[in-house]
């Protein structure tokens, strides 16, 4: 199948993301053999990881210098503390003069879901442009890639040939949540103490939760259909070796951001 057959059949996005899988699909066929459609989302979502790599590493940047700035920032807010206005604009000109974004860490993550949307809605959808949709029956091993975790316990239980590549996810998501999990405790006392500084509201809430957030995806995994999941243990599992190389990285004019981290 080709990308420009398939876009002219299917219906605007979601037409044209069905497209992409079923091209790379194709391409990935003498490799991946039966699990070319389920390669296809992998390698998919490698290419969308890697042009969002700029964003990351100037995330990686934001974040450790809103370390460094962090004491910076409590001085301010000790200064101006009966006067919230005030000290709102002086750390927007503090973030300001140093190039820093509040929201900087967050534009990886956000520009993530457009494109986990649209492949969500492509294997959720038995139509796509009034017509029916072969790749809900393409298979990870035994399990469609439309199918989610209650699908396969209802076919064989835990343990059956659709289960068992479900368990395998599971295991691999918990891997690399604890991995994700062990270094933001070792990262949450400096993450921290730049939110206070900067007077984010729940911030010592927000910390003591953060170690946890990555078994979220555990659930995630469970609910939405096989091809979504591929697509979250490929994401979760690309972002736990993009930390470990970009916040490894320390500006030698920045002890601080050393000693925090």
């Amino acid at each position: 199948m080709s990308l420009p057959a398939f876009h002219a059949s299917g219906s605007g996005l979601f037409g044209l993301g069905a497209g992409v899988v079923g091209y790379l699909a194709d391409l990935l066929q003498p490799l991946a053999g039966p699990a070319a459609t389920a390669a296809a989302i992998v390698v998919l979502t490698a290419c969308v990881r890697l042009l969002l790599l700029p964003l990351s590493r100037t995330a990686a940047r934001g974040g450790r210098e809103r370390a460094r700035l962090a004491p910076e920032a409590a001085a301010l807010r000790e200064k101006y503390a009966k006067d919230p206005e005030r000290l709102r604009r002086a750390l927007m000109d503090l973030h300001a003069r140093h190039g820093v974004s509040p929201l900087g860490g967050c534009l990886p993550t956000l520009c993530q879901l457009p494109f986990f949307f649209v492949l969500f809605h492509v294997f959720s959808s038995s139509r796509i442009g009034g017509e029916p949709h072969h790749l809900l029956g393409h298979r990870l091993f035994a399990a469609p890639l439309g199918d989610r975790w209650a699908d396969a316990l209802a076919h064989g239980g835990l343990f059956g040939a659709r289960g068992l590549v479900y368990v395998v996810l599971f295991v691999l998501v918990a891997a690399v949540a604890t991995f994700t999990s062990r270094w933001n405790t070792r990262r949450s006392g400096a993450r921290a103490q730049a939110q206070a500084a900067e007077g984010v509201p729940g911030a010592a809430a927000l910390t003591r939760l953060m170690p946890y957030t990555a078994y979220f995806t555990l659930v995630s995994v469970a609910v939405v259909p096989l091809a979504g999941a591929l697509y979250l243990v490929t994401s979760t599992t690309w972002s736990a070796a993009e930390r470990a190389v970009l916040y490894r990285e320390r500006p030698r004019a920045a002890p601080e951001a050393t000693a925090a981290g």
